[in-house]
C-alpha cells in the first residue's frame, strides 16, 4: 500500500437482512383503540401496538402460557418472542404514563384463521360462521 496521496477505500460488501417470518396469530382484538377518557383524539399522540404484539401478550399473559410455549403458538423463537413481548410492554406503559392514544394495527403476521367483518355492524367473524345476529340491524345477513 503506498501513501503517495493515493486513497485508499475498502468497499465492504452489505448483506441485505433476511425477510421475517411473519408471525402467526391467532385472534384479533374486538377494539382497535384505547385513548384516555375524556380527551378528544385529534388531540392525542398515536402509539402503534402491532397484532402480533398483542397476541404475545395474550398468550403469555391472558392465556397463561410460558414464553417458551407462545413462541412455538406463533411460529418464532423464544428469543424474538421475548423482544416482541418486551416491546409490547413498553408501548403500553408508554401510552398509560404519557397519556397516548393506543392503536392497535400492522406488523408483519398472518392469521391461522380466516376472517371476515360484517359490513353492518364491523364484527369479526370467522369465515365458517353462517349465522351471525348483527347487533345493529338485526340482521342475519353478512
Amino acid at each position: 500500500m503506498s501513501l503517495n496521496n493515493e486513497r485508499t477505500f475498502i468497499i465492504f460488501a452489505k448483506k441485505m437482512p433476511r425477510k421475517p417470518i411473519p408471525r402467526k396469530i391467532c385472534l384479533l382484538p374486538s377494539v382497535m383503540v384505547f385513548k384516555p377518557s375524556g380527551v378528544p383524539q385529534k388531540y392525542l399522540k398515536k402509539i402503534n401496538l402491532f397484532f402480533e404484539e398483542l397476541e404475545s401478550l395474550r398468550l403469555v399473559n391472558y392465556e397463561g402460557k410460558s414464553q417458551e410455549e407462545a413462541s412455538v403458538l406463533m411460529g418464532v423463537s423464544r428469543p424474538t418472542l421475548t423482544r416482541i413481548y418486551n416491546s409490547a410492554l413498553k408501548k403500553i406503559v408508554m401510552a398509560l404514563i404519557e397519556g397516548k392514544a393506543l392503536y392497535i394495527e400492522g406488523g408483519y403476521y398472518e392469521y391461522n384463521n380466516q376472517w371476515k367483518r360484517c359490513k353492518k355492524c364491523m364484527a369479526l367473524l370467522l369465515n365458517n360462521e353462517e349465522n351471525h345476529s348483527c347487533l345493529q340491524t338485526n340482521n342475519n345477513k353478512i
